[in-house]
């Protein structure tokens, strides 16, 4: 059960990782760039990131192809919303009432969004992982 655990968690937050990246390189781009408000931009941004994770867990991370994809999408999609919501509150309340420079706001609240929140969820209700016995 440790090995399952550990081998989910590891291949877990790899795939976070990804769509981190591609979620802090779209932030930085429209903000950046475009001059997109950040929160409005770590919205898209996030939303983006969500759609690359959703693809790597059902995929790669925790192997649940067995399971009807638009049940797993409707999982996801309740739990990247409430990702999105801590997102974005925590990116603007460590911005704005902490004056956190935005990119450090976020790179602080998707990490414990993603270990506190995400994986928890993604592993035992989106994917439904279940542990050895």
């Amino acid at each position: 059960m440790k090995k399952l655990f550990s081998h989910s968690f590891t291949k877990s937050q790899i795939a976070a990782s990804i769509a981190t990246a591609f979620d802090f390189v779209c932030l930085v781009l429209l903000v950046e760039l475009f001059a997109i408000w950040y929160v409005a931009a770590t919205a898209v941004a996030a939303s983006i990131g969500a759609i690359i994770n959703f693809l790597l867990g059902r995929h790669w991370s925790f192997p649940a192809t067995d399971d009807v994809l638009h049940q797993q999408a409707i999982r996801y999609f309740w739990v990247a919303l409430g990702s999105l919501l801590l997102n974005i509150f925590g990116v603007f309340a460590l911005t704005e009432l902490l004056n956190f420079q935005y990119l450090i706001s976020k790179s602080l609240t998707a990490i414990l969004v993603g270990f506190s929140f995400n994986y928890p969820l993604h592993r035992y209700y989106v994917f439904k992982l279940k542990t050895a016995t």
